[in-house]
């Protein structure tokens, strides 16, 4: 039987939010890994400009990131085990919150070619 999409029951807005999370967390200038934990620590949030945002090499959609500073969302991924919130501040990815596979990458980031 192949495993579960979405095993913990996400709902849109947690999926999204963890996939920009995800993303945020692959930038030393955003997050700040512990090699010891394999936790990840994300303190500098991007603010859009326009309808949109960057997240490293990829952009993202303002629309796509309504959980990015949401506690609500924050406190749901560390209630999954996905996350540590220190909301408003910062937000630690677990491994586990770091290999979820939303499906979504490919989806709500956009790599330019330049």
């Amino acid at each position: 039987m192949a495993p579960k999409h979405n095993p913990l029951n996400l709902n849109s807005l947690q999926l999204r939010t963890l996939t920009l999370l995800q993303e945020l967390a692959q930038s030393t200038t955003t997050s700040t890994r512990d090699e010891a934990t394999g936790e990840v620590r994300i303190v500098n949030f991007p603010h859009p400009h326009g309808n949109h945002f960057h997240i490293g090499a990829a952009i993202a959609f303002s629309k796509d990131a309504n959980g990015l500073r949401n506690e609500a969302v924050w406190k749901a991924l560390e209630r999954k085990g996905l996350a540590r919130s220190h909301y408003p501040v910062a937000l630690v990815l677990t491994p586990a919150g770091l290999d979820y596979d939303t499906r979504l990458k490919n989806v709500i980031l956009v790599r330019p070619d330049h």
